[in-house]
């Protein structure tokens, strides 16, 4: 069985290390852990290597944020991965900052990462794990806080909260969605 991983962000120095490029760090730090190198590929950077005895494929794409579901769809379609062997992993201000929430589905909440997704897939259906950014922004300034850097007090937490997400995808490569959300969300 093949796994489909995609950590969202967007390309470039200007945007790393912000908050919405959150699924880029965990996507970096799973494959760190994996001993495995990206390369740079048709939409994006991708790592291919298992997880024990799973094939994982760790795709960063380089569509920017809001064209994701264009790199999603490519490798899904290239590497044979069914959809439910997908996992999407992306920011989200609903949650506190370093919360865990895995879903097998749902609505893109706004996200339009999220959105173009379920565009390309055609459906809200695939599984996605939300890495828990606070909203703690004056209203109107969403994307300033989106695209801003993690305080002192929070980038101090960071690795430990992006290997909690790290062994969130392990587990649900592995063992399964349920199992993982049961494990992790709320954690």
């Amino acid at each position: 069985m093949k796994h489909l991983i995609v950590g969202l962000g967007n390309i470039g120095a200007e945007y790393a290390g912000t908050r919405h490029n959150i699924g880029f760090m965990i996507a970096d730090a799973l494959a760190e852990k994996l001993k495995l190198n990206f390369t740079t590929e048709r939409y994006g950077d991708v790592a291919a290597g298992r997880i024990k005895n799973q094939q994982v494929v760790i795709l960063k794409p380089s569509t920017y944020m809001n064209l994701s579901g264009n790199a999603v769809r490519y490798w899904k379609e290239r590497e044979k991965i069914e959809i439910n062997d997908i996992l999407v992993l992306v920011d989200d201000l609903a949650l506190p900052f370093g919360a865990i929430r895995l879903k097998p589905a749902g609505s893109d909440a706004g996200h339009n990462g999220l959105k173009n997704i379920a565009e390309m897939l055609g459906t809200q259906a695939y599984p996605r794990l939300r890495f828990g950014i606070g909203n703690d922004f004056p209203r109107g300034c969403q994307i300033d806080y989106v695209l801003s850097q993690f305080p002192t007090d929070q980038r101090e937490l960071l690795p430990e909260r992006i290997d909690v997400a790290v062994e969130a995808v392990c587990t649900e490569v592995l063992m399964g969605l349920q199992k993982a959300a049961c494990d992790f969300n709320n954690k």
